[in-house]
């Protein structure tokens, strides 16, 4: 990738990186049965959407946007060459655009009772067709995580799942599936923790149902995740219980395939570290920086005075804690180098914003052949129509 052709800031979306990861969650799917999703929430980039309908089974959406999303730019375009599925979930759906949800999805999962009961003379239409699958998010109460309380949907007080002592037996009439999504982040031992809570509490349901879906957060495509292992369990859910078994990551699909291209704009002296003025942004380009927080990976850098010049990355907003981190390189950085954050396909393009009046980062796409292409540019509109 020739870094000065291209106009920064700007992700690039790295297709062959993309697909190495989508075939490995496809040959997941061969040899154990189960169906993998898309979760559009971390990765929603549709220009893609050809190239991962061809390896996985369809997409999920956390409402009537993404659900209409993936219904134009993936499920239609298949119709006749291949059976892909459009799941959505949502905490609470609105009344008048739930009629539309029911129009594209063909797995609709419910927050809560009330929701399901409130909704189902809509629902039950869609579903006497045979169109439409319905089925309720379950809460195991079983935390596996640390640290981060914001993304742990079993911790105390969580709006999110139906509670063992809030689940009637038998589950209410139309009800055919149970959803529970509890990781962020992680390998699959806390997934199997996990599902043996669930299998506990929740085992008596399974004979009424005819899937179950074990969410997202799944770190499938890293090298150390323990692919086997997941197989192993998912043969044993379809086997013992007879039950269609979904997964839908959205970090595993595109985790390592993009960057985020940035350009140094000004130097700072402080009492600390030299401050570079990027033309990127924590704050609007990758907002996950501050909100989880975490350290970006940058290629050809170090940790804070790992290698001989180190500097603090920061951004051209007005926000003083706009501060993406410290790191270390072998070389002095100047005006005008630039710089490549990497991990950037997931989290940032359906999560960036135009705070300051920032503008929104180019979208790129390095084909196999290292060749890169311009999706998307926004403009002043952009930021203006949002107002």
């Amino acid at each position: 990738m020739n870094i000065t052709e291209i106009a920064t800031p700007a992700y690039v979306i790295d297709e062959q990186k993309l697909l190495d990861n989508l075939k490995i969650l496809s040959d997941i799917a061969k040899e154990s049965g189960a169906k993998i999703l898309l979760a559009q929430k971390a990765f929603s980039a549709y220009s893609t959407y050809p190239l991962i309908a061809e390896y996985l089974q369809g997409a999920t959406a956390s409402g009537l946007y993404e659900a209409r999303l993936a219904y134009e730019e993936m499920i239609k375009p298949f119709e006749g060459k291949k059976k892909l599925e459009n799941h959505v979930f949502e905490p609470a759906f609105k009344d008048e655009e739930f009629p539309l949800v029911c129009e594209v999805a063909d797995h609709i999962v419910f927050n809560s009772i009330a929701q399901l009961e409130h909704h189902r003379n809509v629902w039950e239409k869609a579903a006497a067709k045979k169109l439409l699958s319905v089925g309720l998010r379950i809460n195991p109460e079983f935390s596996t995580q640390e640290g981060h309380e914001i993304y742990d949907p079993c911790a105390p007080g969580s709006r999110l799942g139906i509670r063992k002592e809030n689940l009637p037996n038998p589950l209410p009439s139309g009800v055919e599936g149970l959803h529970f999504h509890t990781l962020c982040e992680q390998g699959f031992e806390p997934l199997e923790a996990t599902f043996k809570e669930v299998e506990q509490d929740f085992g008596e349901f399974f004979a009424q149902i005819k899937w179950i879906n074990l969410g997202g957060g799944h770190h499938i495509t890293k090298t150390d995740y323990d692919r086997e292992g997941l197989k192993e369990l998912i043969r044993y859910i379809k086997e013992k219980y007879n039950l269609e078994v979904y997964l839908e990551p959205g970090e595993a699909i595109a985790l390592d395939a993009g960057y985020l291209v940035t350009e140094v704009m000004d130097i700072v002296e402080t009492e600390n570290y030299p401050v570079l003025i990027l033309d990127t942004s924590a704050a609007c380009h990758m907002p996950d920086v501050l909100e989880m927080p975490y350290r970006p990976p940058l290629k050809d850098s170090g940790l804070c005075d790992e290698k001989e010049y180190t500097y603090r990355l920061s951004s051209r907003t007005c926000l003083a804690g706009d501060v993406i981190g410290d790191y270390s390189f072998d070389k002095e950085i100047k005006i005008g180098d630039r710089l490549i954050f990497e991990d950037m396909a997931i989290y940032s393009m359906v999560k960036n914003n135009t705070f300051n009046g920032m503008p929104l980062p180019d979208i790129d796409i390095m084909h196999k052949d290292g060749s890169v292409e311009v999706i998307k540019k926004f403009s002043y509109e952009d930021f203006k129509s949002r107002l």
